[in-house]
């Protein structure tokens, strides 16, 4: 691995669990299974943060991936799913299967959880770090991105920049587990 892709863009090696979203000011990070902006500059974020890592998500999640995208390149992507069966869909081609947590973050590589909702719930537990993009707009939603809350220290607050493709505002901020 590249030191670039070792940090991720950041100052530190990347190691352990790391958790990256998108969230709106109020939280919101989805809509009936997909994100309620499209802002280009979050997505080459993302690329760069999980960079050549194992990325981890739900199946909703992956579901909702442009098949084009799925697996997304250069990373291992592990989908988590409680029906035994969905490893031997079509859907799953490409990905590889975990049917709890644990066992998905059960590795020396640096590993990235990318949602949804509930995979962020459950792995808030794991992560000692968060790489989270504020989209400067109010949106409705029916997924929200975690309460960090105590034990956890924001170490890098990126300026406020302006997407090239509509103007929506964004900046990108770093926390850490204390």
């Amino acid at each position: 691995m590249s030191d670039a892709a070792a940090t991720g863009g950041w100052t530190e090696p990347v190691r352990g669990v790391g958790m990256v979203w998108a969230r709106s000011r109020s939280g919101v990070i989805g809509v009936d299974g997909g994100m309620p902006w499209h802002v280009p500059e979050d997505l080459a974020h993302f690329r760069q943060v999980t960079g050549d890592a194992t990325v981890v998500m739900g199946r909703r999640t992956w579901e909702s991936l442009p098949p084009r995208f799925r697996p997304l390149p250069g990373r291992r992507n592990v989908v988590l799913t409680r029906d035994a069966a969905w490893a031997s869909s079509d859907q799953a081609a490409g990905a590889e299967v975990a049917h709890d947590l644990a066992a998905a973050l059960d590795t020396d590589e640096p590993v990235w959880i990318m949602g949804g909702g509930q995979v962020y719930a459950a792995g808030l537990a794991f992560a000692d770090r968060v790489a989270e993009t504020v989209v400067d707009l109010e949106v409705p939603g029916d997924t929200l991105a975690p309460e960090l809350g105590e034990g956890w220290t924001l170490v890098e607050e990126g300026p406020w920049q302006e997407s090239r493709v509509d103007g929506t505002r964004f900046r990108f901020l770093e926390w850490r587990r204390a």
